[in-house]
Order: structure tokens, then sequence, then C-alpha cells
């Protein structure tokens, strides 16, 4: 039998400045690449992993002992949370976008009965699942939260914080606060906001569980931890029950961790085989975010996306999100149903922006990790020539000098 060698395999760099996964930091980067080649046990790597469900637990600003990082991508984060969630149980799901409409989904098979998940194992019906639909470009908002909530009095509720699917920032104050009227356990999608916005969990009281992702506030690799954290009330409906899962088991997690009866065991207890790679980048990512701090990294997303945003409007489009990380837009009418055509010129040019996966398709042009006016500047200028490429029409050199005033103020503050 012949087997066919491929050539090497050459992935050239690209500019990624969609909604996610982001630029990894170069120092990232290099902890990963320049990690020994270490057995899981050997000390280091159980001190990187020791050091970094602490350093997790200031940066998610909670004292929950269980948190910790999920092996995998935001998806393996999200199955752990929503893990408790039995055939059967009451849950209300607000859904404004792509991926908040996947954790309803997720949630819909989880919550559905043997014979409701028969029926249709992809997408069930499920009876005790009430969806609340929020148009597309629309926050979920107190009102709409708290007319749910009153309604169907659920044992789980669930919100994405910030919805990458439209730009959209939902209100997890009003969430958690509905939660705590009402006897709903919260579970949050934070995939899109932990690392970017400046908030602690644990001023949410309402809300049960929380799951993020590595690569994209936190700018680690795509493949490393997903952090997750779990209040005791969580831990305890998981103990009486168990979990719809395995394979992300929090309480079986948590012990990957040395998270062992609801306490730290810092002895190196025996546990999945992490890699050394994986945990010394996660390790340096957390170190930057803490180095730099939340409000500070917070203060510069609004102010580089407030770049983004007037650029762009200054080429006549208009903008319909709200997220301080992503810019969510609609082309110039000349060019209106040319979306895909356009996404599909900037990525044939190595610049990585993204449609909306749903309607109405639109434009989203993300900053993680472009934080200087070199980085916005090159995404804005790409953005410009792709329009004018397509015969639409823009003053670049006006939108150059828009870019140049707006970074004098921050230089003026400086």
């Amino acid at each position: 039998m012949s087997h066919t060698i491929f050539d090497r395999l050459e992935i050239p760099h690209t500019l990624a400045a969609g909604p996610g996964p982001g630029n990894t930091d170069p120092r990232v980067l290099s902890q990963f690449a320049t990690a020994g080649v270490a057995d899981h046990m050997q000390p280091d790597v159980l001190r990187g992993m020791i050091e970094c469900k602490q350093m997790l637990r200031s940066v998610m600003g909670t004292k929950n002992i269980h948190t910790f990082g999920v092996a995998g991508t935001g998806w393996s984060g999200l199955d752990a949370m929503m893990s408790a969630v039995m055939p059967g149980d009451s849950v209300v799901a607000f859904v404004n976008g792509t991926f908040s409409g996947i954790d309803g989904l997720t949630l819909r098979m989880k919550a559905a009965t043997a014979e409701e998940l028969a029926e249709n194992p992809s997408n069930p019906t499920a009876a005790s699942v009430t969806v609340i639909e929020v148009p597309h470009g629309e926050s979920v908002g107190a009102e709409v939260i708290e007319a749910a909530l009153a309604k169907h009095s659920p044992q789980w509720a669930f919100m994405a914080h910030y919805e990458t699917g439209s730009g959209r920032i939902n209100d997890v104050a009003a969430f958690s606060a509905s939660c705590e009227k009402h006897g709903a356990m919260g579970l949050v999608d934070a995939v899109s906001s932990l690392g970017i916005d400046d908030f602690a969990i644990d001023d949410y009281p309402g809300v049960a569980a929380w799951a993020s992702c590595p690569q994209k506030g936190i700018c680690c690799l795509p493949l490393t931890y997903a952090p997750v954290s779990f209040t005791d009330q969580y831990i305890n409906v998981l103990k009486a029950r168990g979990a719809r899962t395995f394979v992300h088991h929090p309480i079986m997690e948590a012990r990957h961790w040395g998270i062992v009866d609801g306490e730290d065991v810092e002895k190196g207890s025996y546990h999945r085989t992490h890699s050394s790679y994986a945990v010394a980048a996660f390790h340096e990512a957390l170190r930057l975010t803490l180095t730099e701090t939340l409000a500070v990294r917070a203060q510069r997303y609004t102010f580089h996306e407030a770049a983004v945003r007037g650029a762009v409007e200054m080429m006549g489009c208009t903008v319909t999100s709200n997220m301080t990380s992503l810019v969510v837009l609609n082309l110039p009418e000349a060019l209106a149903g040319r979306e895909m055509e356009l996404v599909q010129l900037c990525r044939s040019r190595g610049f990585g922006i993204w449609p909306t996966l749903s309607e109405p398709v639109q434009v989203r042009i993300g900053i993680l990790n472009q934080l200087d006016i070199d980085a916005i500047t090159d995404i804005v200028t790409r953005f410009a020539n792709a329009i004018e490429e397509l015969g639409g029409d823009v003053d670049l050199p006006a939108v150059k000098q828009f870019l140049e005033q707006h970074y004098q103020i921050e230089a003026a503050v400086a």
C-alpha cells in the first residue's frame, strides 16, 4: 500500500481581528514554547498549577474554592458549568445571539427527558426549559429578566455576560438580583467578558456558576484552560444529585487541581496529565492580567474600541454593538448585502475579521490584545482598504486624522 506524505504544514501569521480567539501575547507564546519537557508530577508543574488557581481566583474576584481551569476550550468550561442541570430541571435561558443560542441548546439537551431527547437528539424540545429570545442587536435587560424569572420561578437561569454573536453586553447585575429574588441558581457564560471587563464575580451572589475561555480576554492559547468558578451551593447540588458528565464533572475536575472536599491540598496530588506547556502558558497569561490589573485593561479596551467605532462610522458604517472588545457593524448602504464578500476579501489578505453567524449578516471587528495606536491603525487601515477595493468611498486621510486626534487624548491623559 502506498502512502501520501504531504508537505510540511506552514501556517502563516495572520491578524486575528474577530471575536476570538485573540492574538496570544508573545510572552505567553514564549512560555509555551520554552517550557521544559517535564513529567506532569514534576515539582515546578505542580507549583505552577497551585499558583494558577490562586491567581485565577484573583482575576475572577472570588473566594470560591472551586475555581480552576478546565482543560480545553471555552466549550469545555461551559459543559462543566451546565453539568449540574438534570433531565426535567426547570430552566430559563436568555438568548440574544449565536453563542447564547448554542448555550440554550446545550441546556435543552441537558434538561430534556429521555423521551424528549430520543424524539430529537440534536435539537430537543424540553418542556422544562423556557428560552427567552431577545432580538439580535439588543441586550438582555432588567425588565425582561425580572418578568421571566417572576413568571417561571426556575431552578436554573442562564445568561451570557458578553454575547459575541451580536456584540451586546447583558445586564449581569440585574440577572444576579432576580436570581436571588426568585430562588434561581444563575449560570453565566463569561467567555467574552473575563479579562476584558472589570468585575468581581463575588459581587453577584445570585450567580452560582461561571465559565469562561482561555483565548479571549485572558489572551492565552485556545487549547489550554477554560476558567470556571462554582459556589458552595452549586457544589452541594452536585454532591446530592451527580452530574451529566464524567469528563468535565466539576468535583472530579477540581481534584486535578488539588481541590478536595472543599479545601486546597497543596502537596501535589496525582492529576490528569496536564501539559507543562499549557500550565506555563496559562500561568504567564494570568500573571500579565494581574500585573496590568483588570481596571486598567478594561479602561484600555473602552478607549481603543471607541477609536475603531469612530473610524468605521466615518466610513459610513453603522455600529450596533456595545461590547468593548468587539465592533459589530452594518456596511454602508452602497455595500449592503456584500458582507461575506468583504470578510472573505479581508481574510485572503491575512486580516481575520468575521461575519455574524446568524441573521442579519453583519461584520465583526475585534481588538483582542490589540491595544495600542499602531495595532488599531493597522486594523482600521486594512478595513478601509477592503471597503475601497469593493468600490466603497473612504476618506482615509480623514479617518487617520481622527485616529491621531483620538490618541492625542490618550497622550494628554498619560
